[in-house]
């Protein structure tokens, strides 16, 4: 299961950001369901690893194999509409986007969304891909059921009714289960949100943390290192009829300010690193008070052509305060030369196993550096710390826990490895990275015999 084999000679894969690299035996993109199980099987029955890659979105390894890759862009129809029941099944290799315009012709939104739509639909869900809003759950809280086929062609359907535990399971699954092929949806009606971008005070901001948090729909904000202002952003739900920026302004805006000249600055600070702190209130000082008001998809989503490396914990609510604190300690030390903002986003628990949200209500704190290098000395400070408030990484971002450490941190760990040795006996969809956080998957029946005795 070599991630990075550079001598073998099958077709080569990099995700989004290009840090993460590999050489597959081969890579499948089936246009139908049939096609999908063909390809599985055919895997299966060459005794090659199988992963699903998605829209190559994830930071970390979880994507590589040096088996069968499959790509499921082509798998993205819409099944079934139910507009009495508000469900939507769905072929899981749609990205987002394409997703949430179909829905909005058909007069139906999606809930809540991240701040990024290129993903797919497979990949988000398996990830736990949030956005934010404290009453608001992640995307994988609004699957309804799935189908997931394994490794010998089965179709398993879970829903809450047949199968709760592999349900639980699957909704964040991180490819470790099997490839998911349809998704049954909980949507609602369309509906607008009205957004304000603004400059706040960091000291206000963290002492009136929960009341923004409580009297907004959604509300997130990021910091620069070395600043003393909070860059809020601050969005209500609405039934007001949209009013969207003409093209030339959205392009200013989400194109050349939020992107370029995020790009020019980080250029320059990867140079110079001594003027970071200058550069850090000037991107501060430059973003002033701005206003979108527009269908829910077109303001949940931001462009994304600055490439970088993230990692991202979720703590408790409770913890949010001193968690953030101490990152913002970590990124102002000039040593670990840190350019790019915090950012810090709020979610409602939910009970899908290995969510960073099970149970709990959660605050999301992401960091960012340069993906070309040297976020090593900066991400294991933050994980640290994280560590000391209750803080699970995101499946979908980078970190260095292990199954000894990840088993600590969520109450259903060892269900969720039971439901795998279930679904996936031969380990066939398993490669390094799910060996390092879930364990070999020989490995769960010594474990959880030990574990009993």
């Amino acid at each position: 299961m070599a991630a990075k084999n550079e001598a073998a000679t099958g077709p080569r894969w990099r995700n989004w950001s290009r840090e993460q690299r590999c050489r597959p035996h081969s890579i499948v993109r089936p246009h139908t369901r049939e096609g999908l199980i063909a390809a599985i099987v055919e895997a299966n029955d060459a005794g090659r690893q199988i992963r699903a890659s998605g829209s190559g979105h994830s930071f970390n390894s979880s994507a590589l194999t040096d088996g069968t890759m499959l790509r499921l862009d082509a798998l993205d129809r819409i099944l079934e509409v139910d507009h009495a029941a508000q469900l939507v099944k769905v072929e899981a290799g749609i990205e987002l986007w394409a997703l949430n315009q179909r829905l909005d012709r058909l007069g139906l939104a999606l809930e809540n969304l991240g701040d990024i739509d290129r993903q797919t639909l497979a990949g988000s869900i398996s990830t736990a891909t949030h956005g934010t809003g404290a009453r608001y759950r992640n995307l994988s809280a609004q699957v309804t059921g799935l189908e997931l086929i394994t490794a010998d062609g089965t179709t398993v359907e879970l829903s809450e009714d047949s199968d709760p535990d592999g349900f639980r399971a699957a909704r964040v699954g991180i490819g470790a289960l099997g490839v998911i092929y349809a998704v049954t949806l909980r949507v609602v009606p369309p509906f607008r949100i009205d957004r304000t971008d603004r400059q706040r005070p960091l000291a206000e901001t963290l002492d009136r943390l929960d009341e923004l948090v409580d009297s907004l729909d959604h509300f997130e904000f990021f910091v620069f290192p070395h600043a003393d202002r909070a860059l809020c952003r601050e969005s209500t739900r609405t039934d007001a009829p949209a009013r969207p920026r003409g093209k030339a302004g959205e392009y200013a805006q989400e194109v050349v300010l939020e992107n370029w000249v995020g790009a020019g600055f980080a250029s320059v600070a990867r140079r110079v690193p001594a003027t970071i702190p200058t550069l850090s209130k000037l991107a501060t000082a430059g973003a002033g008070t701005s206003r979108k008001l527009d269908h829910s998809f077109r303001v949940f989503a931001s462009e994304r052509r600055l490439k970088f490396t993230e990692m991202e914990y979720a703590v408790p609510r409770a913890n949010a305060r001193g968690a953030i604190q101490a990152t913002l300690d970590i990124a102002n030390r000039r040593e670990l030369k840190v350019a790019f903002p915090i950012e810090v986003r709020f979610v409602a628990g939910d009970d899908a196993m290995l969510s960073p949200a099970h149970e709990r209500d959660a605050c999301y704190i992401a960091v960012h550096y340069d993906r070309r290098g040297g976020w090593g000395p900066y991400f294991s400070a933050v994980a640290g710390a994280m560590a000391e408030y209750g803080g699970r990484p995101h499946w979908g971002k980078r970190h260095s826990l292990d199954v000894g450490e990840l088993r600590k941190l969520y109450p259903r760990f060892e269900d969720f490895r039971a439901v795998r040795n279930r679904l996936d006996p031969a380990g066939r969809f398993a490669n390094d990275y799910t060996d390092r956080v879930l364990g070999p998957i020989g490995a769960f029946a010594s474990e959880s015999s030990a574990l009993n005795t």
